[in-house]
């Protein structure tokens, strides 16, 4: 599988010196941003193109970005455009601020190599199986649904995720939607966040 450098995979990022010298790459610390340089309230640790299944790495896409450390803002201007222009459809839980530690998205052929109960994915790609609806924000086709913590609080309601109206959004504004549940939420270590693959999936939390 090839490998693609940080300064291809993350343009518009600056990485702290120092986490990208031997000594970090000897431990196998991932590159930071440098606004990680302080104490920051936001860490996040990108990986976009792995998925674990049954607790090993499964890469996704060819080459694969290398694993990197981002504040929030950062995490935002990497991923957004991405998320924006992935073309399949997502069904997207918010996370729980109090207790989220990842962020990850699933695409459905691997839902149960990913641990998804069978229920659960069940009511999912019922949901994702459906005729696409209207954004309620611009009125454009929306392959995104998104739950808030109203709709869905966790995983373990299936018939809410069965039967919530959740809110159907395009690409754009689903991507929004995601990004401002992360700003809403003062202070976050995500250990692992990834991006869309695949033609349909969902992104959990736990």
């Amino acid at each position: 599988m090839a490998t693609i450098s940080h300064e291809a995979a993350y343009p518009g990022i600056q990485f702290l010196p120092s986490s990208r010298n031997w000594w970090a790459w000897l431990k196998g610390s991932p590159a930071e941003c440098i606004h990680l340089d302080s104490e920051a309230p936001w860490i996040a640790t990108l990986l976009p193109d792995t998925l674990y299944l049954r607790g090993k790495q499964a890469t996704r896409r060819d080459p694969v970005r290398p694993e990197v450390s981002l504040c929030l803002d950062c995490l935002a201007g990497t991923v957004r455009a991405e998320l924006e222009a992935y073309e399949g459809r997502v069904v997207a839980f918010e996370p729980d601020p109090a207790i989220f530690t990842q962020y990850f998205f699933v695409a459905t052929p691997d839902f149960e190599a990913a641990g998804v109960a069978p229920e659960v994915a069940a009511a999912i790609e019922k949901r994702l199986a459906a005729g696409n609806a209207a954004c309620v924000e611009c009125g454009q086709r929306a392959p995104w649904l998104w739950f808030s913590q109203e709709h869905v609080a966790s995983l373990d309601e299936v018939e809410r995720i069965g039967e919530a109206p959740g809110e159907p959004l395009c690409a754009a504004h689903g991507s929004e939607k995601l990004l401002a549940s992360f700003e809403r939420i003062p202070e976050a270590n995500l250990f692992y966040m990834n991006l869309p693959y695949g033609e349909a999936g969902a992104y959990f939390w736990i």
